[in-house]
């Protein structure tokens, strides 16, 4: 067992983080290490394991023997317990100056464990440019033992004078049997449903898991790929939309509820709330805050949760394509297949199609009213 057991198919990756693995060490002993960088970015798709891959080499980083995947610390940052080891979540839609500034001050303290002081950056694309511009003074020159795991889609996510900076590490979308092989043997799935939801999750390793074992999973997904059978004119096009959209605010407000509630709590008790539920004078400041982070991480949930049904109805359009033009490969829905092939239509309706799809997440990327990006989507896709 190491550190780099959770990530599927990524043997490059793993022997390049291995070396600066030991570049550090080489460095700690005074011995040189030209392979080590203090920043890092790892890039890949969705589901490619990037967090995964930045958290297992933090471990790496802080373990005396290089990640073995057994020991204290490496057991601590597994976990997220690791007192050297700062991970950033942005919740919202954005991560502010006045976050990063406060960030860059705690990174530039020294480390309890006298390794390195890691600061694990997940989603460091929804930074803004304020807070890149704050981010990139830390990375020009960070202290002697602070590393910087930067984690985005693609490395043009990021402004080009913090790439720059930056050694790349890039992941790729692991096959679909590797995915399912992991759920078989550490989460004792049944091989056939392993194989259904790897498939279907199309490399996204939590995806699949998720689709293994969460039947409320299932039925969303079912739901989503109803879609185009049902989009025989104006009126079911509208519908689907109002649906799909609702869906996605349904999903994103039960998976922040108990969040929001957890995280109120907590904050009310810590500002000295009495046993009748009254606050100290001044505190609703603070409050208010709390309740517009709450606000800014459910409304990316929703939109996160609506592009994950769009990114499931353009597995649909892929596979007719596929089928439409006779190409020999794997269906991601290949339990459908009798339904796609029974699809009437044109390769080139159907790539309209996907672009119709593609375009409608592009909109809501650029915040556009969701409702209106997707009703235009389902206009485009409608057979009637």
């Amino acid at each position: 067992m190491t550190v780099y057991d959770d990530l599927v198919g990524q043997g490059p990756v793993i022997g390049q983080l291995e070396a600066a693995a030991r570049a550090g060490a080489d460095v700690l002993a005074g011995a040189g290490g030209g392979g080590m960088t203090h920043a890092w970015l790892f890039t890949g798709p969705p589901g490619s394991g990037r967090s995964v891959a930045a958290r297992a080499f933090a471990a790496a980083l802080l373990c005396p023997d290089l990640g073995c995947g057994h020991c204290v610390s490496c057991h601590q940052v597994l976990s997220g317990t690791h007192a050297d080891v700062e991970v950033v979540r942005p919740a919202g839609l954005s991560y502010g100056v006045r976050e990063t500034r406060e960030l860059v001050l705690r990174a530039a303290s020294s480390p309890t464990g006298g390794r390195w002081r890691v600061v694990l950056f997940e989603d460091a694309d929804r930074s803004t440019e304020q807070a890149a511009n704050a981010l990139l003074k830390a990375i020009e020159e960070p202290p002697a033992r602070t590393v910087w795991l930067l984690c985005a889609p693609s490395p043009d996510d990021l402004v080009v004078t913090i790439r720059s900076r930056c050694r790349l590490v890039t992941l790729r979308t692991p096959p679909a049997d590797a995915v399912a092989d992991v759920l078989v043997r550490r989460d004792d799935i049944d091989p056939d449903v392993a194989a259904e939801a790897a498939r279907a999750a199309q490399g996204h390793i939590g995806r699949a898991r998720r689709l293994a074992t969460d039947e409320e999973a299932r039925r969303r997904r079912a739901e989503v790929l109803a879609v185009p059978s049902r989009l025989t004119g104006l009126g079911p096009a509208v519908e689907a939309a109002e649906a799909l959209v609702k869906a996605a605010e349904a999903e994103a407000k039960a998976a922040g509820a108990e969040l929001d509630a957890a995280e109120t709590a907590a904050l009310r008790q810590a500002l000295g709330e009495s046993a009748k539920g009254r606050m100290p004078r001044g505190t609703a400041g603070a409050l208010k805050e709390l309740e517009d982070r709450q606000k800014s991480r459910t409304t990316r949930m929703k939109r996160d949760a609506l592009d994950r049904a769009l990114l499931d109805l353009a597995s649909y359009y892929r596979d007719l394509l596929a089928v439409q033009l006779g190409a020999d490969v794997a269906l991601v829905n290949a339990e459908r297949a009798r339904e796609l092939r029974a699809y009437r239509g044109t390769p080139e309706a159907t790539l309209q199609r996907l672009e119709a799809i593609m375009t409608c997440r592009e909109r809501l990327e650029a915040n556009v009213n969701p409702q209106l990006a997707v009703e235009a989507m389902t206009m485009a896709l409608r057979t009637g």
